[in-house]
């Protein structure tokens, strides 16, 4: 009995959990504990193999070219087809024989460069070098290590150089010194890691456009004058993008030349150790894996529209194997680095992808709720303002997974660059170059794309998820288009910036929307909608074009009506009180009307109304409970809600 338990696979420990809570899974129990089964093993040989997942993950100290503390130099690759293995460069005169590689097991090859007199490392910072690959034919082929941190291409030429990095001055990393060479004792620094947050504001950012200059901005220039912008905005997590050495600026990062110049086991080994690099030696606290969805299925999801049929999810069509590379991955990351956190870009919807591997799922924290801005884009595209589908909104806006956290947005950079446009660009178009001055006049198509601007971010923000992106510069509608220097555009640098100026010239409307969502963000903070419950939605009107949801004790109401304010609007809410404005985006400093008193104070009325107990109304009008005979809340409150406009009320009785 006891030997044949012991062949029992092993069993993800909390998949009763998940099934519990969702019981449409239960049909695809197997599928789960194949899943996990294949993670098991592949960790547990890790972990018999080759040291730990701790030794294994740290492999970019050893593979490539690492100095040790005496000066020497140890090199590693992995070639499995090569017949012989040479390091040459400007160290050895570009001699390809005269340092040969030894053959280990398993298709790995060492050599060791003892150090020069007095500990002079024999390969000196910033000299090139190139691994030589005698092929089984006998070709000899100059490659650039996988493991290379650090490779330049000079302008006039083709190929990419590989520079080795280690100077001999030191860098201050924090209170104490380190050295900058890769095999060198822990390193010290100034600050720990962040503790995850409980509301996460994203601005997705790439530090070459960072600057309203027409050139690649640096990292400085990022620091000293976009990360206090960050900041004053609200947002407490920067997504930088394009940071691994790319061969093309314009692919915005896509074609890597190097992944740490910032199904295989070794292919693992190298793809671990990548996030394990970025963990320690950057400090990155958080990784956005992108194509989740190419890399799930065997198809690619291309040619693949998901209708949400669990049977999409499970069976031979899906690439268990890279499954099990991102569930390592994320336990890897969790187990080492709890405190980082990883996003999926996944358009397929997998069930349990966000969920802990111990489930069963794939790990991840969070996803991107990639619905939400292809609707924004199709509504606006497609529908006048008067056909607004006020439910279809909704249910976009909340159909996500029961605890399954995802990043709402409204656009990303997906839809700033060439090809696509911000929604600030297809709300007001060509006018953004001639009407965003104060001095003229507001223009209807100025005014509509102002105010629908201000709150399609609201309500995506408030009702969209668990987390919220933006894209920099789209909040405060950045004119224009993103382009990187290309042929097709003569190698202009015009449309591969941020101007942030924009927002600092006061007579500009683009300053209406920065302060806007600067304060979005603030009320965030304060109210931590985003790590409250889902949202309780009281009504989605569909001919009065309102909204109307409570989350985080406060009430959130949407006037999407192109034309039409409502007096006297009843609203349905669950906490009996007084309730206040806190955030009007008819107000003034946000490009508004001012048709809002913001003194005036709603009291709440037992009377129920949309599926609330209370509804509220203003302070100086009489309710007829005629006018109403829907009684299905206990209380409401009775409002003044203009067209276009968005407001945010807390109760006051509440202890702060």
């Amino acid at each position: 009995m006891a030997a044949a338990a012991s062949t029992q696979p092993p069993q993800p420990t909390k998949l009763p959990q998940l099934l519990e809570r969702d019981p449409y899974l239960a049909p695809f129990e197997t599928d789960f504990q194949r899943r996990y089964s294949l993670f098991y093993n592949r960790l547990k040989n890790i972990e018999e193999n080759e040291g730990g997942l701790d030794k294994f993950s740290k492999s970019y100290k050893t593979f490539g070219v690492n100095q040790f503390v005496d000066g020497g130099i140890y090199c590693k690759e992995w070639a499995p087809g090569a017949e012989a293995v040479f390091l040459a460069g400007d160290f050895n005169g570009w001699n390809p024989f005269s340092h040969p590689y030894k053959k280990m097991e398993y298709g790995k090859w060492e050599l060791f460069i003892p150090p020069g007199q007095d500990g002079y490392p024999p390969v000196p910072h910033g000299s090139k070098l190139k691994v030589v690959i005698r092929a089984q034919n006998g070709e000899l082929l100059y490659r650039i290590s996988p493991w290379a941190r650090y490779v330049v291409r000079d302008e006039d030429k083709v190929n990419y150089d590989w520079v080795h990095w280690n100077p001999p001055q030191s860098y201050i990393l924090g209170e104490g010194r380190a050295t900058s060479n890769t095999n060198t004792s822990e390193k010290q620094h100034k600050y720990p890691s962040p503790k995850r947050l409980k509301s996460l504001r994203i601005y997705e950012s790439h530090v070459g456009i960072a600057s309203p200059e027409g050139k690649v901005a640096s990292y400085k220039n990022f620091t000293y004058n976009v990360l206090p912008r960050i900041k004053d905005l609200g947002y407490n997590c920067v997504q930088l993008m394009a940071i691994m050495e790319h061969a093309y600026y314009a692919s915005f990062g896509y074609q890597v030349t190097s992944f740490f110049a910032a199904s295989s086991w070794e292919v693992l080994r190298f793809l671990l150790s990548n996030l394990r690099m970025w963990i320690e030696d950057y400090r990155f606290d958080g990784f956005r894996f992108d194509g989740v969805t190419s890399m799930l299925y065997h198809h690619h999801g291309i040619g693949t529209a998901f209708s949400g049929d669990y049977n999409e999810y499970f069976g031979l069509h899906v690439d268990e194997d890279a499954l099990c590379y991102l569930m390592l991955a994320n336990h890897m990351i969790n187990f080492l680095h709890p405190e980082c956190i990883t996003i999926a870009e996944d358009v397929s919807g997998m069930p349990a992808l966000c969920r802990p591997v111990a489930e069963g799922g794939g790990g991840f924290d969070y996803r991107l709720a990639m619905a939400i801005p292809d609707k924004w884009i199709q509504i606006i595209k497609e529908l006048k303002d008067e056909d607004w589908n006020m439910g279809n909104i909704v249910h976009t806006l909340t159909n996500r997974r029961y605890e399954e956290k995802y990043i709402a947005y409204a656009e990303s950079h997906d839809q700033a660059l060439v090809g696509d446009k911000t929604l600030a660009f297809r709300l007001m178009d060509a006018e953004m170059y001639t009407n965003m001055s104060v001095l003229s006049p507001l223009t209807p198509v100025i005014d509509r794309g102002i105010q629908l601007h201000k709150m399609i971010r609201l309500i995506t923000h408030a009702l969209g998820g668990e987390s919220y992106l933006n894209f920099m510069g789209n909040e405060f509608g950045h004119p224009e288009w993103l382009d990187f220097p290309r042929k097709g555009n003569n190698e202009s640098y015009h449309y591969a910036r941020r101007q942030f100026n924009l927002t600092e010239d006061h007579l500009l409307r683009y300053r209406f929307l920065n302060t806007f969502d600067r304060d979005m963000n603030k009320l965030e903070e304060r109210f931590g909608w985003l790590a409250s419950p889902p949202a309780f939605v009281s009504e989605k009107h569909e001919s009065n074009k309102v909204i109307a949801f409570e989350r985080a004790g406060l009430i959130f109401i949407f006037n999407f009506h192109p034309y039409q304010s409502y007096v006297d609007y009843r609203v349905g809410i669950e906490t009996p009180g007084k309730y206040q404005i806190l955030l009007d985006s008819d107000a003034a400093e946000y490009g508004g009307h001012q048709r809002l008193d913001h003194s005036t104070e709603y009291f709440s009325e037992e009377y129920p109304h949309n599926y609330r107990p209370n509804s509220l109304m203003q302070s100086n009008l009489q309710t007829t409970f005629s006018q109403h005979p829907r009684r299905c809340h206990k209380h409401h409150i009775e409002v003044y809600i203009p067209s276009r406009v968005a407001i945010v009320l807390q109760n006051m009785d509440i202890p702060k």
